[in-house]
């Protein structure tokens, strides 16, 4: 059976475990050509191996980069490019939580800098090659979290009074406010960029030592959850199929497109946004 993924080129952060795994083997099994990216070196290059064994599939690459650093972004873009000639579909999905306030090398608060500026930075350095292949994707990961979040420019950081789940809830928020600004901005392109919250997944997102406490509290409904190979399904739909082909600027829950809420819709807040991001991320955009 052929996939209109088949031969296709992907590129997926974050894409050592859970969903971001589940997604990379589903679409090479698929016959996709996929380049997996993650942090650790070794574990990195241990998924590629197993996905290449588990689906019989040669063309399951790998790249290294720590996303929340600036730097390692331009390296991740840099290298997939001179590796790649097209890029077929870009999934950001790397991102993370914690309960205390962490800084990068680039003296970033972490969450919002892994959650946001890496998509924001790693699309706009990949933006070319995908114009340059017809029909190219983004799907960029968010969660239902973002409902709660607001986007405090007076202290973006979270250097006056941190909460991780204020700074989670307002990374998700601008997944969705950098995907719709960013559709707009594709428009007669060819590449669409939709956004994905995939459902309650059990993941190692549940799993880390430095937790907020309503995360850990979540922790309870880990059994009713879906698996990562079915949270997995809706990002290759996004990803593949050709119901969605010419969808864009588009929130979906699952497999559906869904309204999200007015906030999240502001032109304002979202050209706000994008220039204090490419500020920081030194796009010049």
């Amino acid at each position: 059976m052929s996939h209109p993924i088949n031969g296709k080129t992907v590129l997926i952060t974050g894409a050592t475990a859970g969903l971001g795994r589940a997604t990379a083997a589903q679409l090479a099994q698929q016959g996709a050509r996929v380049t997996v990216c993650g942090r650790d070196p070794d574990k990195t290059a241990r998924v590629a191996a197993d996905i290449r064994a588990r689906t019989g599939n040669a063309h399951v690459d790998h790249l290294t980069a720590d996303l929340s650093a600036l730097r390692e972004v331009r390296g991740l873009a840099s290298e997939f490019s001179r590796r790649h000639q097209q890029l077929d579909v870009l999934i950001n999905n790397v991102g993370g939580i914690w309960a205390a306030r962490h800084t990068t090398v680039d003296g970033l608060e972490r969450t919002f800098a892994l959650n946001h500026l890496a998509p924001f930075l790693l699309t706009s350095l990949l933006l070319d090659q995908l114009k340059a292949t017809p029909s190219s994707r983004i799907v960029n990961l968010a969660s239902q979290s973002y409902s709660w979040g607001r986007i405090d420019f007076e202290d973006l950081q979270g250097e006056r009074d941190f909460s991780g789940m204020r700074a989670y809830r307002q990374s998700k928020l601008a997944n969705l406010l950098f995907t719709y600004e960013l559709a707009r901005r594709l428009q007669g392109t060819g590449v669409t960029a939709n956004v994905l919250n995939p459902g309650g997944v059990r993941t190692d997102f549940y799993n880390g030592k430095d937790l907020p406490p309503t995360i850990r509290a979540e922790a309870v409904f880990l059994p009713l959850m879906q698996s990562s190979e079915a949270g997995a399904r809706a990002c290759v739909h996004l990803a593949s199929s050709p119901e969605v082909a010419n969808t864009t600027g588009q929130y979906f829950v699952k497999r559906r497109p869904k309204k999200s809420k007015k906030m999240s819709h502001s032109r304002e807040l979202a050209d706000r946004l994008w220039r204090v991001s490419a500020d920081l991320a030194g796009t010049g955009q």
